[in-house]
């Protein structure tokens, strides 16, 4: 009985940081802060509970700047036919996204262009933010 009640708290204590680590689209990101980022993929992390893709995109002045982009989690992804190979290191995309309220060069990455094809990789049902 004393085994079935440690399993039942580490499978609460788990769900719950997976909670925890999930977070709604408005708790970090603006959705009045809509912006189109252009550059190359530098890295792509497939980790839950989001991937993200780097991506190295000059600003105003043409400095080169890195940028963290959010997506979905990796299994919603996975279930829309997007793998990391969707975002080769060196490729040239055009991203639209969201800017977080408080961090710079972060991001909600909504449409993802890659080799003239729209890639939607965020769940606004998920998640709560804007479809694109």
């Amino acid at each position: 009985m004393r085994v079935k009640r440690i399993a039942a708290l580490s499978a609460l204590s788990i769900g719950g940081f997976q909670l925890w680590a999930h977070h709604q689209f408005s708790s970090e990101f603006d959705a009045n802060k809509s912006m189109t980022l252009t550059g190359t993929v530098s890295k792509v992390e497939w980790v839950k509970p989001h991937a993200y893709i780097y991506l190295n995109a000059k600003n105003e002045s043409g400095k080169v700047e890195q940028w963290k982009l959010e997506t979905a989690s990796p299994d919603y992804l996975k279930q829309h036919g997007i793998t990391p190979s969707n975002f080769k290191k060196g490729e040239f995309v055009t991203v639209h996204a969201y800017g977080a309220t408080n961090e710079p060069h972060v991001a909600s990455a909504r449409m993802v262009t890659a080799n003239g094809k729209d890639i939607e990789v965020a769940d606004p049902k998920e998640d709560g933010g804007p479809e694109k």
